[in-house]
């Protein structure tokens, strides 16, 4: 289906008031190969909408995979999934929860579509797509054929993938293949889980994950966000130490071995800015790494509240934060710090 100036506020779950000049769904391969046909000199591909932020009217054409279906096989060993890149990401966690297939509990709740799934390597509370990957079906906008990418062929690392860096526009996500485990072990460590005891049922898990993200992230069809704006910074163990000294109980978890992984959220709190606006953009009072769409924000205002929390957090912490979310102006996907 094709659309021109299409509005895009339905969607992005942060439902500005902007449109897209072109807007393309694509619901089967054939279509996904008649868009590489004819590629768009400017194009943007559109998901489920939960980490995309268009701050202005975007003069190119937005491409939406709209692919359906799940296929599971199994072995003695695993479960293995076959799922198009359309299907919605929470829907799928559901599904294999009640299929007794249990091994992504710990991802429930995360918006968006499974084609995201891998280009934003998503992850919470311990796991991450990287842990249950099997292969990326990629459609190959030169070759105009479909690809199967192992899990290392992926480059998979903290909220990142080749599909964002060597791959980015080369191509479309159409499938992925997920392997779980048939000796399900929960991943307890993080807080809230570490509750459970040790042997909580797979729904035990879902359910406290769930009570977790509802009762931190506010609900995008309520209050529109796109859920954790910056990504949890990496840091030195200098800068690490610096802060320790300061604040003996802030939280950081070891994150390759040399360097530390800090709470984006804690030192957005810590920098008093819980429910600072900037017209209509403010910092979510109950969850500071999450900035709302408090009152008809426009995209400026978004992007003045972003920068206004990166320095206050540089001048106090010493720590750079970088947005998770992808930032779409009128000429495509920029870094916050090349937007005027």
């Amino acid at each position: 289906m094709h659309h021109k100036n299409y509005p895009l506020k339905d969607l992005n779950s942060f439902a500005l008031d902007v449109s897209a000049k072109e807007l393309i769904f694509a619901e089967t391969i054939e279509q996904v190969k008649i868009f590489a046909q004819n590629l768009p000199e400017q194009f943007y591909i559109l998901g489920g909408g939960s980490n995309s932020l268009f701050i202005e009217n975007y003069l190119g054409t937005i491409f939406c995979p709209d692919l359906r279906g799940i296929d599971v096989r199994d072995d003695e060993n695993n479960f293995y999934l076959h799922v198009a890149s359309g299907e919605n990401w929470h829907e799928l966690v559901k599904y294999c929860l009640t299929s007794n297939m249990p091994g992504l509990e710990n991802l429930a709740l995360i918006p968006g579509n499974c084609g995201a799934a891998p280009i934003q390597n998503i992850g919470a509370y311990g796991v991450e797509f990287a842990n249950v990957c099997d292969y990326v079906d990629w459609f190959d906008f030169q070759s105009l054929k479909t690809i199967r990418m192992s899990a290392e062929h992926c480059q998979f690392s903290y909220r990142d993938s080749i599909f964002k860096g060597a791959l980015k526009n080369k191509g479309v996500v159409v499938a992925v293949g997920i392997k779980l485990s048939k000796t399900w072990v929960p991943t307890l460590k993080y807080q809230g889980l570490n509750e459970l005891g040790e042997n909580p049922t797979p729904k035990q898990v879902f359910d406290t994950v769930i009570a977790i993200r509802e009762s931190k992230l506010p609900d995008p069809k309520r209050i529109p966000n796109a859920g954790s704006f910056f990504k949890n910074p990496i840091v030195n163990h200098q800068t690490f130490a610096a802060i320790k000294a300061q604040y003996p109980n802030f939280p950081a978890y070891p994150a390759n071995g040399t360097d530390m992984k800090l709470a984006a959220g804690w030192l957005i709190q810590e920098s008093q800015l819980k429910g600072v606006a900037i017209g209509g953009a403010a910092v979510h009072t109950l969850q500071a790494l999450v900035l709302i769409n408090n009152n008809n924000a426009t995209g400026k205002n978004v992007i003045e509240l972003a920068r206004h929390v990166q320095k206050t957090v540089k001048q106090i912490f010493n720590v750079d934060l970088e947005p998770e979310v992808r930032l779409i102006s009128a000429q495509g996907e920029q870094l916050i710090e090349d937007i005027n």
